[in-house]
């Protein structure tokens, strides 16, 4: 990070002027959390693998520098960020087997390098990863799975310590208290791709992006049957060849968009993505009345003057997703009436609230749930954001506002959106990346 006067640091942040109305299309980039699993899971691959359509964004950066200081060749055909990249990963024999803190800390997905390495080398020392401010997100479902074919772990100085002299296939439950791990199923999912016979998961996460890994993994040459279900059973392979893998659209960069033209729309357009993974918000639309067009692979939204509130709950998939609440709840802000919205997957993801609220929102926290008086005047105001769906939430709330909204600590949108202010310009909005002065 580049270094201002005094041991400041220079970050950006997006200034936005409020009250355009958008128009026009915006295209969907590649799934994040379809492609991070995925180049973690090419530890697993003997031969040289080719992913398409991974997204440029931070994350993606970071999960490259790590598979790179593991040893592995990575080789990125375009630029990083701006624009979706070709990555080819040959993993070779001299893979390193430790994943330090400077490293992990940025990122909670780069714990999903735990199973890959235990499969391929019978070892992996893994930092306690970091990741957004979302409430507590613990890996104990990720370390029962491994337990359960054949690892011995210990956590040890802020590390998460596995050996396995072989892995062996076992049945296993995977749901916890708020439900399925997504990247619980999928770490097993890896290290079961080289156990010795069947692994069952029960209680495995449905989402999509489980789904993509799997589709990946029988790219390599592994048998698995049953995702997008709770129950999947993976058959190990003791070698496992390469591939030339496209990663899908990104459904919840496809439906903050979707959210946004609802909100400050005109008529938005939201092309390239799978109208497939999108039927809980198609739900949440006809309920507020939200106009809206489905096509093959497109999805189009027109934004009225009068929507009706709602009550809604986030749910594991198939239901409404955690990671749209913050992008709905600044639509309700905007919708007269009483909005109530309840969090179900993550408790504490609720930080937005505050920061919603000093643009004129009248939002009220009690306890997993946030009751929205919608319809009152936004006005722009300097807001932080901080995590990735919130920093979304306050640019959609800043496209309304009335006047100036600063969104600072952007680098949390870079890890989820590339260049969301490009696309948002492409559709009238006014807002521009600058660079500011941060204390260190």
């Amino acid at each position: 990070m580049p270094q201002g006067e005094a041991g400041n640091h220079i970050v950006e942040m997006l200034e936005i002027q409020g009250g355009r109305v958008l128009e026009g299309a915006v295209q969907v980039s590649g799934s994040k959390n379809g492609a991070l699993p995925i180049l973690f899971a090419s530890i697993l691959a003997e031969a040289p693998v080719t992913i398409r359509n991974v997204p440029g964004l931070s994350d993606i950066h970071h999960t490259l520098e790590i598979l790179s200081e593991l040893g592995l060749s990575v080789d990125t055909q375009s630029e990083f960020f701006g624009g979706d990249m070709t990555i080819t990963i040959r993993a070779g024999e001299g893979i390193e087997t430790t994943a330090p803190y400077e490293m992990v800390r940025q990122m909670r997905a780069s714990i999903c390098c735990l199973g890959p390495l235990l499969a391929r080398k019978g070892r992996a020392r893994v930092s306690l990863p970091g990741g957004c401010a979302i409430g507590d997100r613990p890996v104990d479902l990720h370390l029962k799975g491994l337990r359960a074919l054949g690892a011995e772990i210990r956590i040890e100085h802020g590390y998460i310590e596995a050996r396995a002299d072989r892995l062996v296939g076992a049945r296993m439950y995977l749901s916890g208290a708020f439900g399925p791990t997504v990247l619980g199923t999928q770490n097993v999912m890896m290290a079961a791709a080289r156990a010795e016979g069947e692994t069952i998961i029960e209680g495995a996460a449905c989402e999509p992006e489980v789904i993509c890994l799997a589709r990946f993994l029988q790219a390599l040459g592994v048998s698995v049957e049953g995702a997008g279900t709770h129950q999947i059973r993976i058959v190990g392979q003791p070698e496992l060849g390469g591939t030339d893998f496209t990663v899908p659209p990104d459904r919840i960069e496809a439906g903050t968009y979707i959210l946004t033209g609802a909100m400050a729309g005109g008529t938005v357009t939201v092309e390239g993505c799978d109208p497939g993974d999108l039927s809980s918000l198609f739900d949440v639309l006809e309920r507020l009345q939200v106009p809206h067009e489905v096509g093959s692979d497109s999805v189009t939204v027109t934004g009225v003057p009068r929507l009706h509130p709602i009550d809604i709950a986030t749910l594991p998939h198939p239901g409404f997703p955690t990671d749209f609440q913050a992008q709905l709840m600044a639509l309700l802000t905007r919708i007269p009436g009483i909005s109530i919205l309840t969090e179900k997957v993550y408790p504490d993801r609720f930080m937005h609230v505050a920061e919603l609220n000093r643009l004129g929102a009248r939002i009220r926290k009690e306890g997993p749930t946030a009751i929205i008086e919608g319809g009152h005047r936004l006005s722009g105001a300097d807001v932080m954001a901080s995590d990735l769906r919130a920093s979304a939430s306050l640019v959609m709330a800043g496209l309304v506002a009335e006047g100036t909204t600063r969104v600072h600590r952007i680098y949390h949108l870079d890890r989820g959106y590339v260049r969301m202010e490009k696309k948002l310009r492409n559709l009238g909005a006014e807002i521009a990346r600058k660079s500011e002065q941060s204390a260190s």
